[in-house]
């Protein structure tokens, strides 16, 4: 039987992980680890995760539980993962790394690691998401340069980690298929053009004016052209894809929706045309257009226009068998009826007539503000008084208080009953 010690215990992978544990007859749970500071250190990992007292206390001491006979599974942060990552390799142990969000630099040296010691990295962990990692890079060698690839992800606004592992990873698959580079092209409220396409370098610039100054240099024109050559001009992620030596790069512009429609219309154009004009140098062209990856967290809609140059795919909302299990996992604190009760009511609520239908975030901050409120099963008077954490809009919640809110718990307890 194998040795394991869990990294982030407390948290809701954490969670289910030490529950999985219990019920695997080759492995066994011997340590939990948390941050320092953590409010859970010092409680027993499986009271925190829900399955009972299991005399495992959750510790903020890697170095005191990590070895070289007992394998690291990691869902914490890129930094504590790195640390422990490093402590693990010094040991010569073995692990398995389920965190994302990690920068270039940090993958570079969780890959160098990897070189020494078993350890797997991935950013989902489900096997349904890296079959289609295969697919996808069957896919990307098949069609090979004379098709156009662009992946839309659309999420939730709450998640941390935006744009996902999952996204990340389809682009790199792509690029990595292809033998393609990666470019990625961070979006954020007032990106302009000189964060995101090109910029004169003013430094160097006013420093070579100088120099000349020195040399005793008299023709203005011959200075103007020195100074804005290539040279001087720093290119950002747009012209370093369109200006890609060998094969296309895999341009990931992340959060589209996060800059402002002048800009979004910028990118239309380059995205269009393919092309970036520079006053001072002329119009630069892309001799093969790279293959493009655009995520969004719908913090607003992005333009038809953009959204007609994509391979779309739509996500509906999850049944309640999945829902349910979601539930689980993100929020283990709450008794399995109540759950399975806030997903019977969820799900009946999906089908008014609604402004903003609640999604699957939504379940999941209702379930855990009934968790804070001590409810252990939903009733009328609290699904009134808490409406506001389902519903995002005034008339949303007139429509549904009171008769109709009653009327939708007592569905939701039968359908609760009977699962």
């Amino acid at each position: 039987m194998a040795d394991v010690v869990v990294a982030g215990a407390a948290g809701r992978m954490g969670n289910r992980l030490v529950a999985l544990l219990q019920e695997d007859k080759e492995l066994r749970l011997v340590a939990a680890l948390e941050a320092p500071g953590h409010p859970a250190l010092g409680r027993d990992a499986g009271e925190a995760a829900g399955v009972g007292r299991l005399t495992v206390p959750i510790t903020a001491d890697p170095e005191a539980v990590l070895g070289k006979d007992r394998i690291l599974i990691e869902f914490s942060v890129p930094e504590a993962s790195l640390a422990h990552a490093r402590l693990v390799a010094r040991q010569g142990g073995r692990a398995v790394i389920g965190t994302t969000g990690f920068t270039a630099a940090q993958r570079e040296e969780l890959a160098a690691i990897g070189r020494s010691i078993a350890i797997l990295v991935a950013p989902n962990m489900s096997v349904g998401v890296n079959v289609a990692f295969r697919i996808l890079a069957d896919m990307a060698r098949m069609l090979g340069d004379d098709y156009d690839v662009e992946i839309v992800e659309t999420h939730h606004r709450f998640k941390k980690d935006a744009p996902s592992g999952t996204a990340l990873r389809m682009a790199e698959v792509v690029a990595q298929a292809l033998g393609r580079d990666l470019i990625r092209l961070q979006c954020y409220e007032g990106l302009d053009i000189a964060q995101a396409a090109y910029e004169w370098n003013y430094s160097r610039q006013m420093i070579e004016i100088r120099m000349a100054e020195a040399e005793g240099v008299k023709s203005r024109e011959g200075l103007s052209q020195d100074i804005f050559s290539e040279r001087f001009l720093v290119r950002r992620p747009l012209l370093r894809a369109l200006e890609g030596v060998g094969a296309p790069p895999v341009l990931l512009i992340d959060e589209l929706d996060r800059t402002d429609e002048p800009f979004e219309a910028y990118l239309l154009e380059v995205l269009s045309d393919w092309q970036i004009t520079i006053p001072e140098l002329g119009t630069i062209r892309a001799e093969e257009p790279p293959i493009v990856v655009i995520t969004s967290n719908r913090t607003r809609e992005i333009h038809d226009a953009v959204k007609r140059r994509c391979f779309y795919h739509w996500v509906d909302y999850p049944d309640a068998a999945r829902e349910l299990e979601i539930l689980r996992r993100k929020a283990p604190k709450a008794a399995d009826g109540l759950s399975k009760e806030v997903v019977a009511f969820v799900q009946r609520l999906r089908g008014l007539d609604l402004f903003k239908l609640p999604g699957v975030a939504e379940t999941i901050d209702w379930a855990n503000c009934l968790v804070a409120l001590d409810r252990l099963a939903l009733d009328p008077e609290t699904v009134n008084n808490t409406l506001g954490v389902l519903l995002k809009y005034q008339d949303d919640i007139e429509k549904v208080a009171g008769e109709e809110a009653a009327r939708l718990v007592s569905e939701a307890k039968s359908a609760a009953a009977a699962a």
